[in-house]
């Protein structure tokens, strides 16, 4: 017996094992969807609604409410939330819709707040502002125990704060963040080297969302907020639930028709399809994306690339068979030749996804990126993984040209 053959009756039912008990094992112990984030149709969160007011410094432009929504998108990363939903409605009006984010009162002040930063002398002239700030960041003090929050000054902010400590040494200098006194520090000595503290009774949780509106800067505009409520997740949890039912029994069924007309390739490509799903979820934990039911029908949708290679592959396969090709020979002959037509098919859908993802919001960016993301892996697993397998079964020697695709021996073309 050759060292091939014998390597491959050990390996080719140790892996036909390993991916049935791995599968297992995730649907009923560890199953990978609540590793998942969910989209606001799925899991619910926060919708706010925010109107510019015109000032006398600041005027609504369109330019500026594009300004503000760049400044709300950066504070929102803060928030953990992937894939937000920021939209500009009309003239002066911004809507934010946040998955998953449950604390309306936290995602009011961290979206809404101008975040005006500004230090002030004893005798009401203003020392530093929040342009002359590089990065703030939420430290705790190792001496009292409190949080503050650390402050890198840049250009000029450096040398004017010397001067102000240097002016009001003994005397406190006000922070005011939106006209709001949050601190009142007496300045005990000259601070040179741009860095400077900005202390007072905060959590942890404060400090950060404190320090988080300074790094987004100011909003260029005055934004009030029109409309706040939560979403509930009721509906879209429901919807959720027979989507993924619908989706076990679409998976089910495919995978019992590959098997009917296959026979033991099918069933290989079906091992191959589970291989799919877990790469596809991992892939989604891994890039910490968002999964809405649009994202849920690109999956399914690519999904079913995925079983259209394996056919076309397959038959290709039986028609070299039918000419007399030996079983191997068939095998390569038949994925090189539906290589073209697969790869063809699999590169347009993956564009048309990178297309949704890059110039869709919401939702269709969501079904944008499981589009072409489990494309990409489903023509991995198909033209790859498939052969693979299907070959490691050949080289067993326990299966014939009949067992495998119903096609006789001595059939010639």
């Amino acid at each position: 017996m050759q060292a091939r053959t014998r390597w491959a009756r050990v390996l080719f039912p140790a892996l036909i094992l390993l991916i049935l008990t791995a599968a297992f094992l995730f649907s009923r112990v560890w199953p990978l969807t609540q590793y998942v984030k969910r989209g606001l149709d799925i899991a619910g969160g926060v919708r706010l609604v925010l109107q510019g007011e015109p000032t006398a410094n600041a005027p609504i432009t369109r330019q500026a409410m594009e300004d503000a929504a760049r400044v709300i998108e950066r504070r929102v990363n803060t928030l953990g939330v992937s894939e937000p939903n920021i939209q500009l409605e009309g003239q002066d009006r911004i809507v934010v819709e946040l998955a998953d984010v449950h604390d309306v009162e936290r995602a009011r002040e961290m979206v809404g707040k101008t975040a005006v930063l500004r230090f002030v002398g004893p005798d009401g002239q203003e020392v530093l502002t929040g342009n002359d700030v590089e990065r703030a960041q939420a430290v705790q003090d190792p001496a009292s125990g409190k949080f503050v929050v650390a402050l890198s000054l840049k250009g000029e902010g450096p040398k004017k704060f010397e001067e102000a400590t240097r002016k009001y040494l003994g005397q406190p200098i006000a922070i005011y963040l939106d006209d709001e006194m949050i601190s009142n520090p007496v300045v005990q000595s000259v601070i040179t080297g741009g860095q400077a503290q900005i202390i007072g009774d905060f959590t942890a949780q404060e400090a950060a969302d404190l320090a988080s509106l300074i790094n987004g800067g100011a909003l260029p505009v005055k934004l009030n907020i029109i409309e706040n409520r939560s979403i509930s997740p009721t509906l879209g949890q429901a919807a959720f639930q027979k989507s993924l039912q619908a989706g076990a029994v679409g998976v089910a069924l495919v995978m019992l028709f590959m098997v009917a007309v296959y026979r033991l390739p099918g069933f290989l490509a079906d091992l191959a399809l589970i291989v799919y799903l877990f790469l596809t979820a991992g892939a989604l934990i891994a890039i910490d994306a968002v999964l809405t039911l649009p994202g849920i029908a690109g999956i399914v949708l690519s999904l079913g690339m995925s079983v259209d290679a394996n056919i076309v592959i397959f038959e290709r396969i039986k028609d070299e068979l039918r000419k007399g090709t030996g079983l191997r020979s068939a095998i390569d002959a038949g994925f090189h030749r539906a290589f073209a037509a697969v790869a063809d098919a699999n590169l347009t859908t993956i564009a048309a996804g990178l297309i949704l993802q890059y110039f869709g919001t919401g939702p269709i960016k969501g079904f944008g990126l499981t589009l072409w993301l489990g494309t990409a892996i489903s023509f991995f697993t198909a033209v790859t993984l498939s052969r693979w397998l299907l070959v490691l079964a050949v080289n067993t020697g326990w299966f014939s040209k009949r067992s495998l695709f119903g096609i006789r021996e001595e059939v010639q073309a």
